[in-house]
């Protein structure tokens, strides 16, 4: 007879990572969607560092714990903040066209896209976890709607539904660390 060795895991969420890092910067750009502030070095640098490398290295940490879709969603979130951080300052720097408003609409479509079956997959997740998904699809599709129409009331629209899809993340990353924390649940995530 054989023994066996079991390897338990002891590191750490990295979804509260991931959520807080997309959550923030979300509400950030979204209070620039609305009108409230003004895109600004602060969205783009929370887009670069919080919304794009924390949520990549907490995409990481999820493929470590097994999480397929922690990984694919904190990954490729992380690598969305990237580009888009890089398609408003790429054509700063010269030599690369801006993007135009059809360009845009292809873009915010396939990450609705992406959000939607993201969503999908949610489904078999908690309730707060299936509200950021779900108040994410329909931002991406709005401002979608925006640059295909031209119409900037969607975008404000837009703007107040990030913030709401903002909040949700952060309210479900701080739940996590809370519950965690105190063992128990503290703030429910359905």
């Amino acid at each position: 007879m054989s023994e066996g060795t079991k390897i338990v895991d002891t590191t750490a969420n990295p979804a509260p990572l991931g959520l807080l890092a997309f959550g923030m910067t979300t509400v950030l750009l979204n209070l620039a969607n609305a009108g409230i502030i003004g895109l600004s070095s602060m969205i783009l640098a929370m887009g670069v560092f919080y919304g794009g490398l924390s949520q990549i290295f907490a995409g990481w940490m999820e493929w470590k714990k097994g999480n397929t879709f922690g990984a694919t969603a904190f990954s490729s979130y992380g690598a969305f903040w990237l580009t888009l951080v890089y398609l408003i300052v790429m054509p700063k720097w010269g030599g690369v066209a801006a993007t135009d408003s059809n360009g845009m609409v292809a873009y915010l479509f396939m990450w609705g896209l992406f959000t939607f079956f993201m969503w999908i997959a949610t489904l078999k997740h908690n309730k707060a976890l299936q509200v950021v998904f779900l108040t994410l699809f329909i931002l991406f599709w709005l401002l979608a709607l925006k640059d295909l129409t031209g119409n900037s009331s969607i975008g404000i629209i837009a703007g107040w539904e990030g913030i709401l899809c903002g909040l949700s993340a952060i309210y479900l990353g701080l739940a996590q660390v809370i519950n965690e924390t105190y063992g128990r649940i503290v703030f429910p995530i359905g």
